[in-house]
C-alpha cells in the first residue's frame, strides 16, 4: 500500500475564461474545479481570469478523490500572485475542500504522511484527521480547518507545529466477556486458546444455537492488544478506507454479511479500496454461516490467507494492501443443521454434499483447525447459573506464549512457512512416529502436515515445552478430525 507523489502545476494565460484539468483524473476529481472557485470566492480570493490549465503530474497516474482541491487552490493562488511561491517547496498539501472554505476529512492522510521522504516538510492536513496525524512521529504536520488559515500559514510556514507522534493510546472500551458466556465446551475454549496463541485459522462446524459464534466473538479477549507498529499499520489500512477507530491498540474483528461480494471482502471496486480482509489487518476477519457466502468469493481468500497481502489489478490500477488476519469461521454441517428430533437430519446426502462443497478443500485445507461442536448436554442447559470467568488467565498464556514464538523466531507460529516449521521443530521419537502415521490415517496433504506441526509448535510454547512430545501432536491432530464423509451418511 503505496502513496504516490502527486506534484500539481497551474499556467493562467489570456484568452476567453476557461479551467482546463489534466493528468487523469476521474469524476470527483474534475469536479475539483466548482469546489475550488466556490472556496476561493467565498474566502475573499481572486479566481483567476483567462485560460487556466492545472495539471496534476504524473499524468499517467489515475488521480482519484477529491484529496487534491487544496493542492489545487493553493496552485491557483500562487500562480496569480495571491499567495508566496518561494515557500511552496516546503509543503504538501492533502484535504477536500467545502463550498466556504472547510477542510473536510479526507481518506489516506496517514500513509502520506508515512510516506514523506523528507522530514523538514509540512503536511498540511484537515483538522478532522488531527487523530492520525498524532500517529506519526518525526514529522512537522499542520492540521487546519479552513483554506484560510493555510493561506496564512504558507505566508507564515514558521506557524507549523510539530505534531507528537506515538499517541496511539487511548481510553479502551471494555470489551464484553463472551467466553465467560459460553456454557460447557472446554474442548472448543481449549481450541480457541491455541488458536488465539499461535494466530492459527480456525474453522468450528456444529448444530444451530451450540455457541459457535459467540465463541468466535471472544478471541478477541484473548488476544493483546497491539504493539504501537501493529497499530500504525492498521491505522493506515483504515485511513486509506476513510474510516476512524476510537481505539488504534484494540485488535480489529471484522464480520461481514454472507452477501457481501468479492470488492468487499478482499478490496477493489472502481476506486481501489481495502477490503474486510485489509481492514481486519493484525486482526480477526469472523465468517459466520460460511457456506452462505458466495463460492467465488471465498476462493479469492486463498491468495491472502497464504501471502497474507491482497493484490488487486484492475485495467486503471494495480493496488497490494497488507492482508495478515486470522481467519475464523463456523459452519453447520448442513442446510437444516441437523435440528430434527433425535438428531437425525431431514438433508438428503446430495444436499449435505452440495452444501459442504461451498466450501472447497483448497480452501479447507488452509485453514488450520477444525473441531466439530456438538449440543449441549441437558443438565448444562437445566443450568442457569453463568460459568466462572477464567478469561484473564487464559489471555495471560496466550501472551506468555506469544512472547515466546517472537523471541524464537520473530513472528507467529501460524505465520511460519510449512518448510522452516517442520525445519524448526524438535520432537521426541514419539512425536516423530505419530506424526508419521497420521500422514497415511488422515490423508494430510503437504500443507496440513506442515499445518499440523505448526499447531503442535504452538501447543508447546502454551505449556513452555521446548520439545514437542506426542501428546502435543496427538492434540494437534484432533482440531483437524472433522468427520466430512459420516456427516454426508447420517
Amino acid at each position: 500500500m503505496g502513496s504516490p507523489l502527486v506534484t500539481v502545476e497551474t499556467h493562467i494565460g489570456g484568452g476567453l475564461p476557461r479551467f482546463t484539468l489534466v493528468g487523469l483524473p476521474e469524476a470527483a476529481v474534475r469536479e475539483a474545479r466548482d469546489r475550488v472557485r466556490s472556496a476561493l470566492e467565498n474566502n475573499g480570493f481572486e479566481f483567476p481570469d483567462g485560460r487556466v490549465v492545472v495539471n496534476l503530474a504524473p499524468a499517467d497516474l489515475a488521480k482519484q478523490g477529491a484529496r487534491f482541491d487544496l493542492a489545487i487552490a493553493i496552485s491557483l493562488l500562487a500562480a496569480s500572485g495571491q499567495v508566496p511561491a518561494e515557500h511552496l517547496s516546503r509543503f504538501e498539501f492533502l484535504a477536500e475542500l467545502g463550498l466556504y472554505g472547510a477542510l473536510r476529512h479526507t481518506r489516506g492522510v496517514l500513509p502520506a504522511a508515512l510516506a514523506l521522504a523528507d522530514p523538514r516538510t509540512v503536511l498540511v492536513i484537515p483538522d478532522a484527521n488531527r487523530c492520525e496525524a498524532e500517529l506519526v512521529d518525526s514529522h512537522v504536520l499542520a492540521p487546519c480547518r479552513s483554506l484560510s488559515e493555510v493561506v496564512a500559514l504558507v505566508r507564515r510556514p514558521d506557524m507549523a507545529v510539530h505534531v507528537a507522534g506515538g499517541s496511539t493510546t487511548g481510553a479502551e472500551d471494555s470489551a464484553t466477556d463472551f467466553l465467560a458466556l459460553v456454557k460447557g465446551h472446554e474442548t472448543a475454549k481449549r481450541a480457541l486458546q491455541v488458536a488465539a496463541t499461535g494466530g492459527h485459522h480456525f474453522l468450528m462446524v456444529g448444530p444451530p444455537g451450540t455457541g459457535k459464534t459467540m465463541l468466535a466473538r471472544s478471541v478477541v479477549n484473548l488476544l493483546p492488544a497491539l504493539s504501537e507498529s501493529q497499530a500504525l499499520e492498521v491505522a493506515a489500512v483504515y485511513s486509506s478506507a476513510g474510516l476512524l477507530r476510537d481505539s488504534y491498540h484494540r485488535v480489529p474483528f471484522r464480520d461481514p454479511h454472507h452477501s457481501a461480494s468479492a470488492p468487499s471482502i478482499v478490496g477493489g471496486g472502481q476506486v481501489a479500496m481495502p477490503g474486510e480482509a485489509s481492514l481486519a489487518h493484525q486482526g480477526v476477519l469472523f465468517l459466520d454461516e460460511m457456506p452462505h457466502f458466495q463460492p467465488a468469493v471465498l476462493n479469492l481468500l486463498r491468495e491472502p490467507l497464504e501471502s497474507q497481502r491482497a493484490t488487486i489489478a484492475r485495467a486503471n490500477y494495480r493496488v497490494v494492501f497488507p492482508a495478515r488476519f486470522q481467519l475464523i469461521a463456523a459452519m453447520n454441517p448442513c442446510p437444516a443443521g441437523r435440528v430434527c428430533a433425535e438428531g437425525r437430519c431431514r438433508c438428503t446426502p446430495r444436499q449435505v454434499r452440495g452444501y459442504q462443497a461451498r466450501v472447497s478443500g483448497p480452501l479447507l485445507d488452509r485453514i488450520d483447525m477444525q473441531l466439530w461442536l456438538p449440543n449441549l448436554t441437558r443438565e448444562l442447559l437445566a443450568d442457569r447459573s453463568l460459568p466462572a470467568s477464567n478469561t484473564s488467565a487464559l489471555a495471560e498464556e496466550v501472551a506468555a506464549a506469544r512472547t515466546r514464538q517472537l523471541h524464537r523466531q520473530g513472528r507467529l507460529n501460524g505465520h511460519l512457512s510449512g518448510p522452516v516449521a517442520a525445519e524448526r521443530a524438535r520432537m521426541d521419537s514419539a512425536a516423530e512416529a505419530l506424526l508419521t502415521q497420521a500422514i497415511d490415517r488422515y490423508h494430510l496433504s503437504a500443507r496440513s502436515f506442515h499445518k499440523v506441526i505448526k499447531v503442535g509448535l504452538t501447543i508447546g510454547d502454551l505449556e513452555a515445552a521446548d520439545t514437542m512430545t506426542a501428546a502435543h501432536i496427538a492434540e494437534a491432530l484432533s482440531y483437524r478430525a472433522v468427520d466430512w464423509e459420516a456427516m454426508v451418511g447420517q
